[in-house]
């Protein structure tokens, strides 16, 4: 089953079972196996193999997802096909269109497979549509991916990120009108620490849940993010209790450390404390 929240999603390709029977030890909210991206186009047939002896001998140690390759391609209904049973979830990326979603959902439904799907919205149509795309129901969770956004739209990918501002804020917005799980790009540079952090804080503050880990190493780095610091929490709790004290002798806003605090205040004070407690 795939978890309601993913704090780190970690990729690691099909073709590389050594590094596939490490994934449950990273600490991962949930692995997945690629059989995209990171499988060459002459590996594909092997990759299913892997993946099909890799779900086998890890399922029940971690939440297992398999990244198939998106419909426009000659593998995708072949990755279809071969999926084996105990696979928490698929990743379909570059999701684009309702009726290709709606093709996907048949396509499922005809194979019996009832499995939740992660839509990667990385494409200039994709974060276009991301609000219809995020609402079909068969979209259980999704995420941003920043690198093919950049590519589809010819830009250059950059350090600050201003590239990819306007498209991440609106991806995470449409998850949010969805009321779905939404996961942060890639950090493809897994060895600039102060880097990953840095997004995945910013990534909090606009609402995604988690981030797409390519490395073990930045597994520690997005769940410490994504989860309320302890004296997040203890803040969150004193000011949730002057609100409501407040609210209890008839007033709408109290002071509280400094900070005006009115109801959207305390919306996001009962975040900080559903986050830590989820």
């Amino acid at each position: 089953m795939l978890p309601r929240r993913i704090r780190s999603l970690l990729f690691a390709p099909a073709v590389r079972p050594d590094l596939l029977r490490k994934m449950p030890a990273t600490g991962a909210d949930a692995m997945v196996i690629d059989l995209e991206d990171a499988t060459p186009s002459d590996a594909k047939a092997t990759a299913r193999e892997e993946l099909r002896s890799a779900v086998a001998d890890l399922s029940g140690t971690i939440p297992i997802c398999a990244r198939i390759n998106d419909p426009s391609t000659p593998w995708h209904h072949d990755d279809l096909d071969s999926l084996p049973e105990g696979l928490d979830a698929i990743v379909v990326p570059k999701v684009e269109t309702v009726h290709g979603l709606d093709a996907l959902e048949r396509a499922l439904e005809a194979r019996g497979l009832d499995v939740p799907v992660v839509g990667g919205i990385e494409t200039a149509l994709g974060v276009a549509d991301a609000r219809a795309l995020l609402s079909h129901p068969v979209i259980a969770a999704g995420y941003f991916g920043a690198e093919d956004f950049i590519a589809d739209m010819g830009g250059v990918r950059t350090h600050s990120n201003h590239e990819v501002a306007s498209a991440r804020s609106q991806v995470a917005l449409a998850g949010r009108v969805a009321r779905i799980s939404m996961i942060d790009m890639i950090t493809a540079d897994f060895t600039d620490d102060a880097r990953c952090r840095r997004e995945c804080e910013e990534a909090r503050e606009i609402g995604y849940a988690g981030k797409l880990c390519i490395h073990p190493a930045q597994v520690a780095i997005a769940n410490e993010a994504f989860t309320p610091s302890i004296e997040e929490v203890e803040r969150a709790r004193r000011l949730l209790a002057a609100y409501e004290d407040a609210k209890a002798k008839g007033i709408a806003s109290v002071a509280f450390e400094g900070q005006m605090v009115d109801e959207p205040v305390a919306a996001q004070a009962r975040t900080v404390i559903a986050l830590a407690e989820g």
